[in-house]
């Protein structure tokens, strides 16, 4: 969970400094629509913040780094798949349900 929250935030971090509007779980609909720059930010700042906490607290052992490596990489893959349906029009994640 730590390695998926750390590599969440930062496409948002970087839409946000960029100052693009950037799709996040606040917009309409959630996680397609645009969100403005400072939604992102703080969206970006609360996965980083929790992601480091999660990672601080548990990542002693060498399997508990591997996960969290596992779960970055895994994170990696479904938001490029959802954030680039989304910019190329599509509905991302939310259209494989039907």
């Amino acid at each position: 969970m730590a390695g998926a929250l750390l590599v969440n935030a930062v496409p948002h971090g970087v839409a946000a400094v960029q100052g693009r509007p950037f799709p996040s779980p606040f917009a309409d609909p959630p996680g397609v629509g645009p969100s403005p720059p400072p939604v992102n930010l703080a969206w970006s700042a609360l996965n980083a913040l929790a992601g480091a906490a999660l990672l601080r607290r548990s990542a002693g052992t060498t399997a508990e780094r591997t996960s969290a490596v596992v779960g970055g990489l895994a994170m990696g893959a479904v938001l490029a798949f959802h954030f680039g349906s989304v910019q190329a029009g599509g509905t991302g994640l939310r259209g494989l349900g039907r």
